[in-house]
């Protein structure tokens, strides 16, 4: 895998860029409105790179499409007639053209558009073509649109326009770019409504810039900081400019991918709407020092080694040597347990000893220390409230809310390493601290899981779904989704129990090499019977630029080349106090394999929605599992053969030599097992 620091390394090559588009976007949208006179191949408009997110919350970036013969973006605006007329010519372009695998994609500039405004619009006009939603206006200023219904047709050979103008004049376009006319053209003027952009202001270094990156990125970027280079001073800002306006073009940073139109998140990182503005347009203007201090210089910032300050108690995970190359077993180390007394966990820290090396790392309690000294998630019984993944940061638990983590017994964790070129040994170190007296709530965790995911070889928009349902009362304080190289997009919604959904979370474009917890604002009220679903999206396609083999079938497995539905939840029990201990796991329990596979929500499962090798069992038994004869296996026949296979595997000796496994069976019974404590 590649680290969240190599992930962020492997941006410093945009600092190449040319900053902006080439001022022949804003001459040339001029010409196509005013003097008409065409455009020449010697002024080509250069398109940078951008991700943007359509109306159904997923995301587009251009050059993720560089294999296209070309690329058509189209300017829209809610309520503008002329373009709402065109949508039966559009969705009919991109239905032909589509054959040819030309990529057709609408831009909605306007600020006055929100997104369900925009969602209602596409429904009502009837738009085929994704609708992307600029509500910061940098793209459509940077690509010097002015009205809507303007046509830029792209050559993603060069990422130049070779037209611009009117819709009618689109087909001669693309047959000219696809007979390999690369030629720029100026087509008639759009007719459609003018777009209203508030336009770039002049922006000081000294007193915008210096104090955004100050409060969101510097404490990351600094001396020993997981960033890659540290914004000390204006000239280091100022080196890095150009890769600055590519990764907030792209969304990539901050490293916080929860999209702001879905849910509120406490532990917030993005840049706000005028942050975002600032900086491109500091950038687009030429990054200049201007008058003022530099604040940035003034202090010198050095990374803390415990962020959180002095632990309570430092856990040495026992070293390993990571090989140079080649695929590295989950290791499952332990060590003995050191507290003489039961201790409440409020915040921990994972320190990883090779940021490039450490995908993730996961502990729990046990009872005693295994005689071999390895550790099995299935001997969990408690948690000791710290996990990590590439990207993530401390973890602190709400207020007076806490993880109990039990005297004695031991230490246990599940690593997952992935060589990067270079053999280096880990020293990972978790820390811990601990409230001074009991807090009143207990903080619970739960895993929304599908160990039955199949992704077809070169699908490249392949769903699956899972859900776990909730017993009694809950509020949910948090959610941590987690897949691998093909994972595309992930959200997560409740199911009320009257049927109503509403939406959690929304990650457009799933970053693997940024995970992390998304802290709600205020906690999600759970009712019982509830369910907490989540979505994936994957990408298997050769459009993947982490795809590690578009041509093979993938399903659930350990390793980053295979992938994971997983999102994990931070809950508590509405009833439960730490003096009023309650056990609804044992009923969650019951409903985790019907959430697996229950792809449509109802409640029971149908033949066709048995799948993956727990699917295949199930299917082998389906109709005596079927008690009623209904057609259908509802929670209580799928718990009667939970209980069943079970016993069956509990009873089945393996032969001596035989490896233990650790995959699909393992990994569910270990999430399965719900221990009192996250």
């Amino acid at each position: 895998m590649t680290s969240a620091k190599f992930g962020v390394l492997g941006l410093l090559a945009s600092a190449a860029l040319v900053v902006g588009c080439t001022s022949d976007a804003t001459t040339q949208s001029a010409m196509a409105h005013g003097s008409g006179v065409a455009a020449t191949a010697a002024s080509p408009t250069k398109v940078d790179n951008f991700m943007l997110v359509d109306s159904t919350m997923e995301a587009h970036e251009l050059y993720r499409v560089a294999d296209a013969p070309a690329v058509v973006l189209v300017t829209q605006q809610n309520g503008d007639a002329v373009v709402q007329k065109l949508a039966p010519q559009l969705n009919k372009l991109a239905t032909d053209y589509g054959q040819k695998r030309v990529e057709f994609m609408m831009l909605n500039s306007s600020a006055k558009d929100s997104m369900e405004a925009i969602q209602a619009e596409v429904t009502k006009v009837g738009y085929k073509i994704p609708v992307l939603m600029d509500d910061k206006q940098i793209i459509g200023e940077s690509l010097g649109v002015t009205h809507s219904a303007e046509a830029l047709v792209i050559n993603p050979k060069t990422w130049t326009v070779t037209y611009r103008g009117a819709v009618s004049g689109v087909p001669a376009a693309l047959d000219a770019l696809l007979a390999g006319n690369t030629a720029a053209t100026v087509g008639p003027a759009s007719s459609g409504a003018q777009i209203a952009f508030g336009g770039a202001t002049k922006v000081s270094y000294s007193k915008d810039v210096a104090p955004i990156l100050e409060a969101k990125c510097v404490a990351c970027h600094e001396e020993g900081g997981i960033g890659p280079m540290a914004f000390n001073n204006y000239a280091m800002v100022k080196g890095f400019a150009p890769m600055i306006r590519e990764v907030i073009r792209t969304d990539r940073m901050p490293p916080y991918h929860a999209d702001p139109r879905v849910g509120h998140f406490s532990d917030d990182k993005r840049l706000t709407a005028q942050e975002i503005k600032t900086l491109v347009n500091w950038v687009e203007q030429g990054a200049p020092r201007g008058d003022g201090p530099d604040t940035l210089g003034a202090v010198k910032r050095v990374a803390a080694e415990w962020p959180l300050g002095k632990p309570d108690l430092i856990i040495d995970v026992p070293s390993y040597k990571i090989p140079a190359s080649g695929v590295v077993d989950y290791q499952r180390p332990a060590v003995a347990g050191t507290l003489t007394e039961g201790k409440w966990v409020r915040a921990s820290t994972v320190k990883p000893g090779s940021r490039q090396g450490v995908h993730h790392l996961l502990t729990g309690w046990m009872e005693e220390m295994p005689k071999d000294g390895h550790s099995s998630e299935t001997k969990w019984a408690a948690s000791l409230g710290a996990g990590y993944a590439v990207g993530a940061e401390s973890s602190m638990e709400p207020k007076n809310a806490g993880v109990y983590l039990p005297p004695g017994g031991a230490y246990g964790f599940q690593m997952h390493y992935t060589p990067f070129g270079k053999e280096v040994e880990d020293k990972s170190q978790v820390a811990l601290y601990f409230y001074d007296k009991p807090p009143e709530l207990i903080m619970h965790g739960v895993v929304v899981i599908n160990t039955n995911i199949e992704i077809p070889a070169g699908e490249a928009r392949h769903k699956e779904t899972a859900y776990v349902q909730f017993p009694k009362d809950a509020l949910l304080y948090s959610a941590f989704p987690h897949a691998h190289y093909r994972a595309y997009s992930s959200d997560l919604w409740i199911q009320y129990p009257d049927g109503k959904m509403k939406q959690l979370l929304s990650l457009p474009r799933y970053d693997f090499n940024w995970q992390r917890a998304y802290t709600f604002a205020e906690p999600i009220k759970v009712p019982a019977g509830s369910k907490i679903i989540a979505h994936y999206v994957y990408d298997n396609s050769a459009r993947n630029p982490s795809n590690p083999d578009p041509k093979i079938n993938v399903t659930w497995g350990e390793q980053s080349f295979q992938e994971m539905l997983f999102t994990n939840l931070s809950y508590r029990w509405v009833d439960e106090t730490s003096s009023h201990r309650v056990n609804y796991d044992e009923d969650m329990g019951k409903t985790r394999l019907l959430g697996m596979m229950d792809s449509n929500y109802d409640g029971k499962l149908s033949k066709a929605e048995l799948r993956g090798r727990m699917g295949a069992q199930l299917s082998k038994y389906f109709d005596m599992l079927d008690k009623n004869h209904d057609g259908f296996l509802d929670a209580g026949e799928l718990a009667a053969a939970q209980q069943m296979m079970g016993g069956a595997r509990r009873s089945a000796a393996a032969p001596p030599s035989a490896k233990p496994k650790s995959e699909a069976a393992e990994q569910a019974a270990a999430f399965n097992a719900s221990p009192t404590n996250r």
